[in-house]
């Protein structure tokens, strides 16, 4: 049977949820929930596991704070010896705008401290990552504050769709290969008028 691992990255506290930067757990969550996984505080994470058309997946939040993400990472990938191809980590981007997602094999950090850390621990950018395009419509200096905001009202239907469509794409991702899980989706807009 195929494991997967499927890592949130976001930050732990009520004050977070909700926010861009957690945009990992909140996609985490959903596909763990669509799937009946239930989350339970372990080490370094919360976690679930849920199995699904013969594959099992852990699904892990990391409780170490946002930049910290790569203990996380590294504790269950070796736990549960998952191949670093059969991982997945979901990432708010500024760089993308609100309506794209982008799955990739590989790649830079881009400047996000939780992708930084998990680069630093395992020695690689070669690790599959999908980014979740939280826009970057704020005025300058205000990076941070626009990164651990709230999602304004008008954004909500969009991302609640987008969550849906990065469930669909973990799925796709663990049934067909990441291949071509990039070919059908990151070419696409996605806002909820398709809805």
């Amino acid at each position: 049977m195929s494991k997967y691992l499927i890592i949130g990255l976001g930050n732990i506290g009520d004050e977070y949820a909700n926010t861009r930067h957690n945009i990992g757990f909140d996609v985490v969550h959903a596909f763990a929930t669509k799937h009946g996984g239930v989350f339970k505080s372990d080490r370094l994470a919360f976690v679930a596991e849920v199995k699904w058309k013969g594959k099992v997946f852990v699904c892990v939040c990391p409780t170490t704070y946002m930049n910290l993400s790569g203990r996380a990472f590294k504790y269950w990938q070796e736990k549960e010896k998952v191949p670093l191809e059969n991982t997945l980590t979901i990432v708010d981007d500024l760089a993308l705008p609100l309506d794209k997602i982008r799955l990739r094999k590989s790649g830079s950090d881009a400047g996000h401290n939780g992708l930084k850390d998990i680069q630093n621990i395992l020695g690689t950018d070669a690790y599959p990552k999908l980014r979740f395009g939280i826009g970057n419509v704020f005025p300058k200096g205000m990076q941070v504050d626009f990164v651990l905001g709230k999602w304004k009202n008008d954004e909500i239907p969009v991302i609640r769709y987008k969550i849906d469509k990065s469930v669909e794409i973990i799925e796709s991702y663990a049934s067909i290969g990441i291949d071509r899980t990039m070919t059908l989706y990151n070419n696409l807009s996605f806002n909820e008028k398709k809805a």
